[in-house]
């Protein structure tokens, strides 16, 4: 299954992807986390050291050069097959396994957005880009989690088609709500309708409805000891809350899957 997760910045879906890449893993899913924000901190909220991470492919230069410009040519359809093993980051699986099961795999692909190119033309980094967020979605037959910008547009109208959900993350504010309605506008107007609204730090109350806004929702309450680790430990993962936080990941995935 392919799942997308979009939101206004600091609404917790990175945190969100964390937590559903692990609760996979662990009840025996391969997945592969798409880390696509301009952040990029997903490999940290994962747990692995910043100094560990491998450099985003949005500032691969060399690999920008030899897809893109390979021959003397300028291809915008590059071949990418190779490229998710060779860059890809193995991280491990946090926690127990469920009885039974052996756990599946976590792979992090750090690949940026075109935001984080820096000055100049980003249009050759954004072929790439994009080449390989479609193959990741459209070729590879594991779990994929892609840990997008506020928006959907740039996964690309046919890129879309092949996401089976999108998960539109929102803090109980009104513009981060509206922001997350533009989103689920923006998605069915791409032909992705399998939609879920999570209300992240949400107390009680029913979101306001809100054209676009996904109609079916569900609440992650504050968690103290989350908000105890936050301002020394970026890893949001094995948390005292975990089996809250892993009744929410299944009701998630349950909800996808069923359409």
């Amino acid at each position: 299954m392919k799942i997308a997760l979009a939101g206004k910045g600091g609404v917790g879906k990175t945190s969100l992807t964390s937590w559903l890449a692990d609760w996979l893993a662990r009840n025996g899913k391969d997945v592969w986390m798409v880390d696509a924000d301009t952040a990029l901190s997903l490999g940290q909220a994962s747990g692995v050291d910043q100094n560990a991470l491998p450099v985003p492919l949005i500032r691969r230069e060399d690999l920008v050069r030899e897809r893109i410009h390979a021959g003397g040519f300028l291809n915008l359809n590059p071949d990418v097959d190779d490229l998710p093993e060779s860059l890809a980051m193995e991280l491990p699986v946090t926690g127990a396994p469920v009885d039974g099961v052996t756990p599946g795999r976590k792979r992090l692909l750090v690949m940026g957005a075109v935001t984080n190119a820096g000055g100049g033309c980003a249009c050759d980094a954004n072929a790439l880009l994009k080449a390989l967020l479609a193959h990741i979605v459209m070729d590879r037959s594991a779990w994929v989690l892609v840990d997008l910008e506020a928006g959907v547009e740039h996964l690309g109208r046919g890129t879309v088609a092949h996401v089976d959900g999108l998960i539109v993350v929102s803090e109980p504010s009104m513009r981060s709500l509206q922001t997350g309605a533009e989103i689920g506008r923006m998605a069915g107007d791409l032909g992705l309708h399998n939609q879920i609204l999570v209300l992240n730090r949400h107390g009680h109350g029913d979101p306001p409805a809100l054209d676009g806004l996904p109609g079916w929702s569900v609440s992650i309450p504050p968690l103290a000891g989350l908000m105890d680790r936050q301002m020394t430990d970026p890893s949001v993962l094995d948390l005292p809350e975990q089996d809250r936080v892993d009744a929410i990941a299944r009701r998630i995935i349950d909800r996808l899957q069923a359409g």
